[in-house]
């Protein structure tokens, strides 16, 4: 490495970048996890060593509402994670309330598989009603988070240069948006389990079309 190299590796810049893509990496990796951890309350089923043949397909069938809660959480964790990812596309830096915020966040990320797994228990039972809510409520958590990182990003002055303030303004709008949506669904999963869980699941299509690309301000 030459010298102009080695002064450029230890530029103030080169350190922020550095210093972001740690946090970054890191955050990828409890992404990770949450999400592979959802797979571990598929239970495969006990049989009888007696039992017919068309006992096993009964018995899997039988595991639907599983199957349905790993597939809505992994797909809930999967948009999360491309929205984290977006945030930090547009982050030239990081500080100490924006690491604060981010671990506040992936807190409630690594929470989710136990919502998850108190939904496939329950929703067909008498308290379903309470499962949808404790299961809609982590997402109010979770949002909570990400208002609290955006905020840590805007009001530090983290984003980087030529970010336009319309574009900040919109996706603060829609993590607001999304706080109401998500304590509305809690509110009335603890009428109607389907209705809490449907409402929240609607929200999947805010924010996979809010989109962070690096807008800049018109010259």
């Amino acid at each position: 490495m030459n010298e102009t190299a080695r002064l450029e590796a230890r530029s103030p810049e080169s350190i922020r970048q550095r210093e972001t893509g740690r946090v970054e990496a890191f955050s990828d990796g409890v992404f990770a996890i949450a999400i592979t951890l959802l797979v571990l309350q598929l239970k495969a089923p006990t049989l009888s060593l007696v039992a017919g043949r068309g006992a096993l397909w009964h018995a899997l069938l039988g595991l639907w509402p599983s199957f349905a809660a790993f597939l809505t959480s992994f797909a809930a964790i999967l948009i999360m994670w491309m929205n984290h990812h977006g945030i930090f596309r547009m982050v030239r830096k990081v500080s100490g309330p924006f690491l604060a915020a981010n671990g506040f966040l992936l807190l409630t990320v690594t929470f989710v598989p136990f919502p998850t797994a108190v939904l496939a228990s329950h929703v067909l039972g008498p308290s379903s009603t309470i499962a949808a809510a404790f299961y809609c409520g982590t997402y109010v958590l979770v949002n909570v988070g990400y208002n609290a990182l955006w905020a840590a990003a805007t009001h530090g002055r983290l984003l980087r240069p030529g970010v336009s303030q319309t574009h900040v303004r919109k996706i603060r709008r829609a993590y607001r948006l999304g706080f109401l949506v998500y304590v509305i669904a809690t509110a009335l999963a603890l009428w109607n389990a389907h209705v809490g869980l449907a409402l929240s699941t609607a929200l999947w299509l805010l924010w996979a079309r809010l989109g962070y690309s690096e807008e800049t301000e018109e010259r």
